[in-house]
Order: C-alpha cells, then sequence, then structure tokens
C-alpha cells in the first residue's frame, strides 16, 4: 500500500509540473539544452531512472535535451579491483596509461550505455558517443601549477581545445538524443580523460544552446546565511568570489558555467540533481529549483 501511495504522489507531481510547464513548453520549443549528469542522481537507482524519464520528457515536448555525463566513482571502482593504483597530487587524481583506458572502458562502456538503455526504455532515442566519434571534441593535456610555480603532469587528463558540433546537431535533428561519455582525442594521438563539467560547458558553448544544466549534488549557490541565490550576473559572481561566499567546489564549477555563458550559452543553471524532477522544476516553473548564471 505504502509503495501504491508513494507512486500516486510522485504522478501528482509531476502532473503538477506539467500544468505549469505549459507556456514554458512553447518558449522553449526547439532550444538546446546540454545537461551535464552525475553525482548522487546517477549512482541511486531511483534518481536514474526519473532522470531517464524527464529526459525522454524533454525531447517529447520539443526542447533538444544534449545528455553529457561523468563517472569518477564508477572509474575508482574498476581501478581498485583491477589493482590499479591511483595517485593524487595537491588533491588531483593523477591518470596514468593503463588509468585512461579503464577510464575509457567504464566510461565509454558502461556507464555511456546504461544511460543510453535507460532512455531508450522511458521511450527516447538516444546515441552513446564521445568526444573521439566524429573527432566531437579534440583535447589538449592539461599542465597544473603549484602556488611555488613548479608543474605537476597529472598523465592523461585534459581539456577540450575545440568542439565540432556537426554530428550532435545532425542527431538532434534526427530526432536522436546525444549521451556523451567525457573521453577525448589529442592531436598528438593520445586518449585524455576530460572533467566532465567542463567537456559539458565547452559543448554547450558550441551548440550555443539555451541552457546549461549542470546537475550536482548541492542546491546551488549559496550566500553567506546559506540562503540559495536564484539569479547571479556575472559582476555578482566576481564579487561573492572576492568576498569569499563562493569557495572550494563550487569555485570551478561557477566558473565552468561563466565560461559556456561567454561561449554562448543563454544561461547555465547549478541545479541539485537529487531532488525529484529537478530539471523540470527549473525549466517549466517561474521560480525555479537552482541557481541560474548569466552576463
Amino acid at each position: 500500500m505504502m509503495s501504491v501511495k508513494s507512486d500516486q504522489s510522485k504522478l501528482q507531481r509531476k502532473a503538477a509540473i506539467l500544468v505549469e510547464a505549459l507556456p514554458y513548453m512553447k518558449k522553449y520549443n526547439g532550444e538546446t539544452f546540454v545537461i551535464k549528469y552525475g553525482g548522487n542522481a546517477m549512482i541511486d537507482e531511483s534518481l536514474s531512472q526519473q532522470f531517464a524519464e524527464d529526459i525522454t520528457l524533454l525531447k517529447q515536448v520539443g526542447i533538444n535535451p544534449v545528455v553529457v555525463h561523468g563517472g569518477g566513482p564508477q572509474i575508482g571502482t574498476m581501478l581498485k579491483k583491477l589493482d590499479i593504483e591511483s595517485e593524487f597530487i595537491d588533491g588531483l587524481r593523477v591518470t596514468s596509461k593503463d588509468a585512461v583506458s579503464v577510464a575509457e572502458m567504464v566510461l565509454c562502456g558502461g556507464v555511456n550505455k546504461n544511460i543510453v538503455a535507460d532512455i531508450n526504455a522511458k521511450g527516447g532515442c538516444a546515441i552513446g558517443l564521445s568526444g573521439k566519434d566524429s573527432s566531437l571534441v579534440t583535447a589538449e593535456k592539461i599542465i597544473r601549477k603549484r602556488a611555488d610555480g613548479s608543474e605537476v603532469d597529472l598523465g592523461f587528463v585534459g581539456t577540450p581545445k575545440a568542439v565540432d558540433a556537426t554530428f550532435i546537431e545532425q542527431s538532434i535533428a534526427n530526432g536522436i538524443i546525444p549521451v556523451i561519455a567525457p573521453i577525448a582525442m589529442g592531436e598528438d594521438g593520445q586518449t585524455y580523460n576530460i572533467n566532465a563539467d567542463t567537456m559539458a560547458g565547452a559543448i554547450a558553448g558550441a551548440l550555443n544552446a539555451r541552457r546549461f544544466i549542470l546537475l550536482t549534488d548541492v542546491s546551488g549557490v549559496m550566500n553567506k546565511a546559506g540562503e540559495i541565490l536564484t539569479e547571479l550576473s556575472f559582476s555578482d559572481v566576481d564579487t561573492l568570489i572576492k568576498d569569499g561566499t563562493i569557495t572550494g567546489g563550487m569555485l570551478p564549477k561557477v566558473e565552468t558555467c561563466v565560461n559556456a555563458v561567454k561561449a554562448g550559452v543563454n544561461g547555465a543553471v547549478i541545479l541539485d540533481g537529487r531532488v525529484l524532477h529537478a530539471i523540470l522544476l527549473e525549466i517549466f516553473t517561474e521560480r525555479g529549483a537552482g541557481t541560474l548564471i548569466r552576463e
């Protein structure tokens, strides 16, 4: 009985969102939304199924979703199973030749295909890709510097140097939902693992997406009183960084959003993927559900 009541509650919640969504469906018809998918939303089975439903629904109402996913925990688990050591320098994972091969296997194989299968099972038509496919993303090696100026070699860790969105655009035009793993080839012929946030932001910019949605395990950018800030301009972001409100792990996420907007995205959103139907609440309600960053 509890399960039936729970299912009814979920359906009622979704129905309420859709009623409020009607004006926004017309507003966003034909627009592209790039969604970075990761964290607990991807690990929790009920949330992952709900994510697949919501992505399928977006396509059905005329929005073009493009999914870019992570998979750090899954990579870590497989490295441990294979007894491949994973070294960290200054908090950053060093990716060896063996480790990047495992990352490609996990991200492009298991993780990517599971997401594709989930979306297809919900009535969507998804295709699994990586940055290597159709030379979608060209990577370049990252060299980090310490505070003393010395360099840290992270191995096969890259960042997007160029994005050719042609195949994504062709997929969208044919009613297909691209699901992209953050693995890409460099001009040096090497394979690189790319931070999924960074990869998603670069793809969103190349597509001139209406929205770049960054699903996280936090509610959004908070002020010092712990209240969510629903909308920020670039100048707001600068102020909040300078006064220490935006720090730690939130800082690179905000910078990724700012870079995406500078590259051509209309607006970027930091959103809590643990919230039921978070994407629908953000897109289809007046109040939204996260922090929107615009110029």
